[in-house]
């Protein structure tokens, strides 16, 4: 609360046996303005929105138990990505070859123009690359690839697990050419 102080600085008597009337100083009780102070703050916490994660949106399909209700994909349209350490990439077009002929390698600055080359000789609809990483490849490879997805714009793509006879495929060419 507000209160006056009106002690006199006056040092006139006004005439005989007046009394010296005292001034009061003016002092103001700020202890409302802290309680203000956290009111205020209070709401403006929570009515503040907090920065949202950002995260990549993938869009999966449902999971069936019967196999010819899964999403199929033309063996013409596919391209398997294969993902290994050192970032190399292995990849395929269509079935893997039983001898290997088709199975190729290359690396992050290469797949782009792979990509690129398969998406305008394929049928858009027909059109899939399927990612699949090794055990030796890293978290930063995948996240890469799905970055080189987004980049080229395919619209349809897959996570899958390496199979064993592409594991050897890798092993085999790893062993051939040690990096």
């Amino acid at each position: 609360m507000a209160e006056m102080d009106t002690s006199g600085g006056d040092k006139h008597k006004k005439g005989p046996g007046v009394k010296k009337s005292k001034k009061q100083s003016t002092r103001v009780d700020l202890t409302p303005m802290v309680d203000l102070g956290f009111l205020l703050i209070t709401f403006f916490i929570f009515t503040t929105s907090m920065s949202q994660p950002t995260a990549m949106r993938l869009f999966l399909p449902k999971d069936t138990d019967k196999p010819e209700e899964q999403n199929k994909a033309k063996e013409s349209g596919a391209l398997t990505i294969m993902l290994a350490k050192n970032d190399v990439i292995y990849y395929y077009e269509g079935m893997l070859a039983p001898d290997g002929s088709n199975f190729k390698s290359t690396n992050f600055k290469g797949i782009r123009d792979i990509i690129l080359t398969k998406k305008k000789s394929t049928d858009p609809k027909d059109f899939v690359v399927v990612i699949k990483p090794n055990k030796e490849s890293t978290y930063k490879n995948t996240v890469d690839m799905l970055d080189e997805m987004t980049i080229n714009d395919v619209k349809r793509y897959a996570l899958v697990d390496i199979a064993e006879a592409e594991q050897m495929m890798i092993a085999a060419t790893e062993g051939a050419n040690p990096q």
